[in-house]
């Protein structure tokens, strides 16, 4: 069985996810296949670029319907890293189009303020573990992660919100239900704590 599965929906560079997986998990597949999906215990969609994108190329793919389906009939954690934490969400409104998302996690992604620093918000910044979570341990709170984005996720339901950050003004940098959960920064960019954060996922059940 493939323990983890790495989605292919062809949005960008996602070597340095992989091989942060590979640190802790042999077996980690990147794909689009169903098969693949099919056999599943953990789903990872990584991700920079369009919203619009990301989800045309799910379902050009026959996997939009198919992530949530297994997800939700057989409890398989998730972790949507930056783009792939913003598609979790009901709808995005990226250059006045909305579209679907997963509604995993119910929300809206929109566009970041845009000053007094200019977007797109790219660098290390502070995140604030808001709630204990399994995510977070060994790891100390306060700790600068890499970020690269210009929307953010404003969820439905604060109670879903494990972290936030600020660039000119708060936002959600983790969300959670259940056990699927979005990070908008890069962990498999952040360094030791974002790959004791990645190790920790792998421990989620």
């Amino acid at each position: 069985m493939s323990k983890i599965l790495i989605i292919d929906y062809n949005t960008g560079n996602v070597d340095s996810v992989i091989k942060a997986f590979k640190l802790f998990e042999k077996d980690v597949v990147f794909s689009s296949k169903k098969e693949d999906l099919d056999k599943a215990e953990k789903i990872v969609l990584p991700g920079q670029g369009s919203y619009y994108h990301a989800i045309n190329e799910l379902k050009k793919r026959d996997l939009f319907d198919q992530i949530k389906k297994k997800h939700l009939t057989e409890n398989i954690p998730i972790m949507g890293i930056c783009l792939g934490m913003q598609i979790l969400s009901t709808l995005g409104f990226e250059n006045d189009k909305e579209t679907n998302g997963l509604d995993i996690i119910p929300g809206e992604v929109k566009k970041m303020k845009g000053s007094p620093n200019s977007l797109p918000h790219i660098g290390w910044n502070e995140v604030n573990f808001k709630k204990d979570n399994i995510l977070f341990n060994d790891i100390e709170n306060n700790q600068d992660f890499y970020f690269i984005h210009s929307y953010e996720f404003i969820p439905n339901n604060y109670k879903d919100v494990l972290s936030t950050s600020y660039c000119n003004s708060e936002f959600v940098s983790i969300i959670k239900k259940n056990n699927c959960y979005g990070i908008q920064f890069h962990p498999e960019k952040s360094l030791k704590k974002g790959i004791k954060l990645i190790e920790n996922f792998l421990k989620i059940k």
